[in-house]
């Protein structure tokens, strides 16, 4: 399927790129519909990157890249069950939203994402499974897990540990608070630094000049300085499912679903 236009995304092959947009309103939250999505392109991908040298994922919603995970479907499927039988549906979430990310950081294109506002939680965790982020200059870093009584369960921690600092890291996770590109390029996250609205702009740039190399060169490349941490990746999902269980998880829920803010998902 070289072309799909879904609920909450979009792709298309063209000039030997695919390009795979996020379009749900209002910033791109990833629910059940856009992981059913997610995991409908993650298994289109063998065949586009037959004929593709680059990936680039882009938001096409005005908040930005993606604030993370439906915190409100979450809480919602929280209520209608019981804690126990909520965790078996947690888990196998996190499996299947781990299968496409994993599918993402392992795809033998470059990959490149375009972002641009908000990079919050489970969407910084998709921006970090691509080889280069190209950011906009107002967009925003964040993970704002730990107020929930959780952890990033998409494999932040181990993709983050793998990219920088143990410092940035254990500021990033345990403060909450978020980081600026300016401040992102300058810790080796972001790679570029782009003017406000050219973030797509100036990836499709780069996804050309990636294409005048041999394509075998750039995978063999790509796989010696971008190895997966799988076996991180696994105890994440089993800490997560761990602290999914306590009070201060629920409670963080309903705070957030209640909260009158218009951007109930910042830090």
């Amino acid at each position: 399927m070289r072309k799909f236009t879904g609920e909450a995304l979009s792709w298309e092959l063209r000039d030997r790129v695919v390009e795979l947009g996020l379009h749900r309103e209002p910033a791109n939250e990833v629910g059940l519909l856009t992981l059913g999505e997610l995991e409908k392109f993650a298994d289109a991908l063998p065949r586009l990157a037959e004929e593709s040298h680059a990936l680039i994922i882009y938001s096409a919603v005005k908040a930005g890249f993606s604030a993370g995970a439906n915190l409100r479907e979450l809480f919602d499927g929280l209520q209608r069950v019981s804690k126990r039988d909520a965790a078996q549906p947690v888990r196998e979430f996190l499996e299947r939203i781990h299968r496409v990310m994993n599918t993402l950081d392992a795809c033998p294109l470059t990959t490149i994402a375009a972002v641009h506002g908000v990079v919050f939680g489970g969407g910084f965790e998709l921006a970090l499974v691509c080889d280069l982020i190209i950011a906009d200059k107002m967009a925003r870093f964040a993970f704002p897990e730990l107020r929930l009584g959780l952890i990033p369960g998409w494999g932040g921690i181990p993709r983050l540990k793998r990219d920088l600092g143990n410092a940035v890291v254990r500021d990033l996770l345990l403060t909450g608070r978020s980081i600026n590109a300016t401040k992102a390029q300058a810790v080796g996250l972001v790679s570029q630094v782009v003017a406000e609205g050219e973030a797509l702009k100036v990836a499709r740039i780069t996804a050309a000049q990636v294409g005048k190399f041999d394509r075998r060169t750039a995978m063999e490349a790509k796989r010696f300085v971008k190895p997966i941490p799988y076996e991180e990746l696994q105890r994440e999902i089993d800490i997560f499912c761990e602290l999914f269980m306590q009070p201060a998880v629920e409670a963080g829920l309903r705070k957030f679903v209640e909260s009158k803010e218009p951007l109930p998902y910042l830090p």
